[in-house]
């Protein structure tokens, strides 16, 4: 039995997430912003915990992981306002790396997506920002001393998980207009947090027809 937290609780993958960790045996603490979404995380078995991490200090997230085996990055502003995209996307996921190694929690998932960091994306392009932010964020991931490991699903669905991925090791442009399912990227989560091996790796993908233990080299 691991203890992981979920920082980000009530987004779709999380939530899916929550319920595989939770029925595989894993203690499970989603942390979530609003109090209305305890019942949904309470649901899947997990711990909610209220906390703001736009607001939250290093100091109130590191308490907030105190205890913890491993902590999973799945939060995000949703898009829309630039300046609470960099604040969320940005500033607090970098405050959780940091805040993840002052509590002693090493193992570090960040869920970023396919193509973070190798697009030039205009500046009066909407998505620029979240880029940016999402790029920078998984760039000082990658320069910390943490037990870190990337997941970067292409366009997402809301289809049941098949249980099967396709692993976009070159980024390949004729895969862009294949989505994944929520459901399968958590399990692809799932499946890295249990092998160490996939540390310092980013895992590009979208749906396919690669057993997911297959494609990670995780089975």
């Amino acid at each position: 039995m691991s203890r992981i937290a979920i920082i980000g609780g009530h987004g779709k993958v999380a939530l899916h997430l929550a319920r595989q960790l939770s029925d595989r045996g894993d203690e499970v603490t989603s942390i979530v912003r609003n109090p209305d979404h305890e019942a949904d995380v309470t649901q899947t078995g997990a711990t909610p915990l209220v906390l703001d991490i736009e607001k939250a200090d290093v100091d109130s997230l590191a308490q907030a992981l105190q205890g913890q085996d491993a902590v999973v990055w799945s939060a995000g502003a949703g898009g829309g306002d630039p300046e609470r995209t960099k604040a969320v996307d940005r500033d607090a996921a970098i405050a959780s790396m940091d805040a993840a190694a002052k509590a002693g929690v090493y193992r570090y998932v960040m869920v970023s997506y396919r193509g973070a960091g190798k697009d030039e994306i205009p500046a009066d392009n909407p998505f620029s920002t979240y880029a940016e932010a999402k790029a920078a964020a998984d760039a000082h991931l990658r320069a910390t001393g943490l037990q870190w490991t990337i997941v970067a699903p292409g366009a997402l669905d809301l289809e049941p998980g098949a249980g099967t991925i396709h692993l976009d090791r070159n980024y390949d442009r004729a895969n862009d207009d294949t989505s994944v399912s929520r459901e399968d990227v958590a399990s692809v989560i799932a499946a890295l947090l249990t092998d160490e091996r996939t540390v310092g790796s980013t895992y590009e993908f979208v749906g396919g027809s690669t057993p997911i233990g297959e494609a990670l080299g995780t089975h």
